[in-house]
């Protein structure tokens, strides 16, 4: 049985700061533009320079993650797939389209030192007054106190 596949992968630079609002029901979701540069010679030797902008749509944690930790002009990989929505114009009463990138999964490409408002040192985690999803399975009980005697070699 054939499978279909709907994969984007792309590394760019942001070229505004995400925007994040939330759904009705209290998704979050962020949306950001990405811009992709390509480079090639034609056949007299000459560079040429190609941008190209992507919309991207971050959903709930991802969503928050990608709102506190991208900037304008941070490098980043993101991956996810290709969608297409429409809607029509009020003006003109015509049919639009936008093709976006839902992201499924973001990485900061930048150093820690380059990203503005990051200290050296600082850690990619999440605010620690996050929601945390709750655990599956019975509560786990404390590990032992093991002390040197304890240890066999």
């Amino acid at each position: 049985m054939p499978r279909d596949l709907n994969k984007v992968m792309i590394i760019g630079r942001l070229g505004t700061d995400p925007e994040m609002r939330y759904t009705p029901s209290g998704s979050p979701v962020t949306t950001f533009r990405v811009a992709v540069g390509r480079q090639w010679r034609d056949s007299n030797g000459e560079t040429h320079d190609e941008t190209e902008w992507f919309s991207a749509v971050a959903w709930n944690k991802l969503a928050e993650i990608c709102n506190q930790y991208l900037t304008k002009g941070a490098r980043v990989y993101l991956e996810g797939r290709l969608q297409t929505r429409s809607w029509e114009d009020q003006q003109s009463g015509q049919t639009r389209y936008k093709t976006e990138v839902i992201a499924t999964d973001m990485i900061i490409l930048d150093s820690r030192e380059g990203r503005p408002g990051r200290e050296p040192g600082d850690e990619f985690q999440p605010p620690r007054d996050a929601p945390r999803p709750p655990r599956s399975g019975p509560p786990q009980p404390p590990a032992p106190d093991i002390g040197d005697e304890d240890i066999p070699f």
